[in-house]
């Protein structure tokens, strides 16, 4: 089998255009000058995957020699044949420290990262049209949608595909994006960031608002209707910065010109809910988590009237070939989003004018 990837010129010093071709059968990249013929030498993978991994490792050659599962001088002696090839410098150096890449390394790294994704779409071209009912779907999601809102779609999911193995990474949204990005996960589900990176395609699942979590005979059940004024002379217990809709606590206090008490920032409600029931503080969560807690001992309030909504979305890495359980579990998350649609953005690359690659089997 051989694939070529046409990719736009790139000039690196000397304004010396290269136009490169990937040849798989071979594992091979060869390169040709601008107007000259083709070459015999070339660019191999493991080098294009050594650059890749040296960006995401902070230029830690041990770590990207452990991720490679190679030996460090393996990779300082690829990188040294790479740059010989090329002719350029690919990393800025103090010593024998890597410290960053020049911008001839920068043009590099955005071509080396789009032939490996290409690459990978390859290996998996099969086995996407062959394995439709079995498989692997790993989903990466914050605690949250984990613990109340994903449960009933898993139930669904498990019945329309029993074959199919589902791993659940709990993170971060700083942590889904980038194991959506790094191909770790088929699907990604947050609040916070998913919608901001242009390299995924983000579509909206539900809204949600926060509450307010206190003991049965809490003096703020008497307050109605809540100001944050009000709300803001109680220590106040709610999610950490960066998750959950924090950032829409923050602001809805920076905007009146008042200044919370928090007294503790948790990573789950489970945290949040433990400390409410110890009297340290007003519990501010999201009110799917409000629901599960409120019972005999603690009381929910409705706040929608102090924060902004919340959307959570589902997001999946731009032009990722799929299976069809993929598609599947979007639908059964939104049953509104149009699988057209889905597929549209999903299967797009970023931005309409950004040169696309000439993809060949």
């Amino acid at each position: 089998m051989r694939a070529s990837f046409k990719l736009p010129l790139i000039t690196i010093p000397h304004n010396t255009p290269f136009f490169i071709i990937c040849c798989d059968d071979t594992n091979f990249i060869t390169w040709t000058k601008q107007g000259q013929e083709s070459g015999e030498k070339g660019v191999n993978f493991q080098q294009l995957k050594i650059i890749r991994e040296a960006a995401r490792c902070e230029f830690n050659l041990t770590e990207v020699a452990n991720t490679l599962f190679t030996s460090q001088s393996g990779v300082s002696r690829h990188i040294r044949d790479l740059e010989d090839e090329l002719g350029v410098e690919i990393f800025i150096r103090r010593g024998k420290r890597l410290l960053g890449m020049t911008e001839p390394g920068k043009a590099l790294l955005t071509i080396a990262e789009r032939i490996l994704d290409e690459a990978g779409k390859v290996r998996r071209l099969a086995d996407v049209f062959t394995n439709e009912t079995s498989g692997v779907l790993t989903i990466a999601t914050t605690h949250t949608q984990a613990r109340y809102s994903l449960p009933r779609v898993i139930k669904a999911f498990r019945q329309l595909y029993p074959n199919v193995r589902l791993e659940l990474n709990q993170g971060s949204p700083q942590e889904i994006v980038a194991m959506l990005l790094a191909g770790e996960a088929d699907i990604g589900i947050a609040s916070e960031q998913l919608v901001n990176n242009s390299s995924l395609a983000a579509f909206p699942w539900f809204s949600w608002h926060h509450s307010l979590l206190v003991p049965h005979d809490h003096e703020l059940l008497q307050q109605q209707p809540i100001t944050l004024a009000s709300l803001s002379r109680y220590p106040l217990i709610t999610y950490r910065q960066g998750i959950t809709g924090r950032s829409r606590v923050d602001r809805a206090f920076q905007a009146a010109g008042l200044r919370p008490d928090i007294v503790l920032s948790a990573q789950d409600s489970d945290v949040v809910k433990t400390y409410v029931e110890l009297g340290l503080g007003v519990g501010i969560l999201a009110d799917q988590a409000c629901d599960i807690y409120e019972g005999e001992d603690l009381v929910k309030i409705d706040t929608h009237h102090l924060f902004d909504a919340n959307t959570v979305w589902l997001g999946l890495k731009r032009g990722q070939l799929q299976r069809n359980y993929v598609w599947q579990f979007l639908e059964l998350c939104n049953a509104n989003l149009s699988l057209e649609e889905i597929k549209r953005q999903a299967l797009s690359y970023e931005t309409e004018n950004e040169p696309a690659i000439d993809f060949q089997i």
